[in-house]
């Protein structure tokens, strides 16, 4: 049976695809034979589908957003897996506006390998198809790392801007050209104590000796290239939003979207703490917080750890954050 909850390992995903779809029943329609979600109702004036998806195992991302203001269409592949070109072409053939899809993909080799095969397809039938990629992961940076900076927690807050700009109208090419801008100025760190337990071996993924953690953890269990000693949370803090500030160099009147996100196991308890050093830091180098969000958006199964978010946002980013949403996991100015 394994460490986890399930039949068997195997169908979990399927298993976890369908629950979701009846337990979100009056949000989403789930297509069993394809293997994806798609939203029930999406804003008359949306002129391109937004389509994502990913490995299962980072729930609520991304079949949490599919609804109102934001996606359209969600794929999971399995567990730390892409999704199959052919659930993502299928996805995209049935929620496709007339101006087409957008497509957003975190950057991983699997994904884009997907993605592309499937925009491929689209041309073919004629549907117009660009690509938004995410690449937020600070600790990715690296010339040694050839495929560049990997796609992680912040996907979440460019697919809300993005799904609000589809909502006014947003052609194909002004959305892509948003999500670039977007993706250019948001960064994300992530610290964990614990790797996630593998739904096979039942072991993690790694170990690490007590009172240290993995500083740059990926969402797959990634190692970072160093680990850190256990220290504060106000001293960890310091460091990981002093990172990120130092690369996305807000000015003083920059509104800042910050994301406090729980790997898995990290509680709430913890994540409002977290935040209250966050809020502490940004605010003695005296930039603005204009808009937070803490709780659990990409999990990385059970993985102890959290990730920070920092998106370095305008008027514009600020007024489509707050535009209505109705998710199974984002809600924000509509009547249920």
């Amino acid at each position: 049976m394994g460490p986890y909850f399930a039949n068997a390992t195997d169908p979990l995903v399927d298993d976890a695809l369908a629950g979701f779809a009846e337990a979100h029943h009056e949000l989403v329609v789930h297509d069993a034979r394809q293997g994806y979600v798609y939203a029930r109702r999406r804003s008359a004036s949306r002129r391109v589908g937004l389509v994502s998806g990913g490995g299962s195992g980072h729930e609520p991302m991304h079949l949490g957003f599919v609804g109102e203001g934001m996606l359209d269409a969600a794929c999971p592949g399995r567990i730390f897996a892409s999704p199959h070109n052919r659930q993502i072409f299928e996805a995209s053939c049935e929620v496709a506006g007339p101006d087409g899809v957008l497509h957003i993909v975190k950057n991983y080799t699997g994904d884009r390998i997907n993605f592309g095969i499937a925009a491929e397809r689209l041309a073919h039938r004629g549907i117009p198809c660009a690509r938004v990629l995410v690449d937020d992961d600070l600790a990715s940076q690296s010339e040694d790392i050839a495929v560049g900076r990997r796609g992680t927690a912040a996907t979440v807050l460019i697919e809300k801007v993005l799904g609000a700009a589809a909502d006014k109208g947003g052609g194909l090419e002004d959305l892509a050209a948003l999500g670039a801008s977007l993706t250019s100025r948001c960064r994300t760190i992530a610290v964990a104590s614990r790797a996630h337990t593998s739904p096979t071996t039942g072991e993690p993924a790694f170990t690490l000796p007590p009172g240290v953690l993995e500083y740059g953890v990926g969402i797959h269990g990634e190692r970072a290239d160093r680990s850190i000693g256990q220290e504060p949370l106000r001293e960890l803090l310091e460091r990981m939003a002093g990172a990120l500030l130092d690369a996305l160099a807000p000015t003083p009147d920059t509104p800042l979207v910050v994301l406090v996100n729980s790997l898995g196991a990290v509680t709430r308890l913890e994540l409002y703490a977290v935040f209250h050093e966050v809020a502490r830091v940004l605010s003695e180098r005296g930039v603005t917080v204009a808009r937070s969000k803490v709780g659990d958006f990409t999990t990385a199964l059970d993985m102890r750890g959290f990730s920070l978010s920092l998106l370095a946002g305008d008027d514009r980013t600020i007024e489509l954050f707050d535009a209505p949403a109705r998710t199974a996991a984002w809600y924000s100015g509509l009547e249920p």
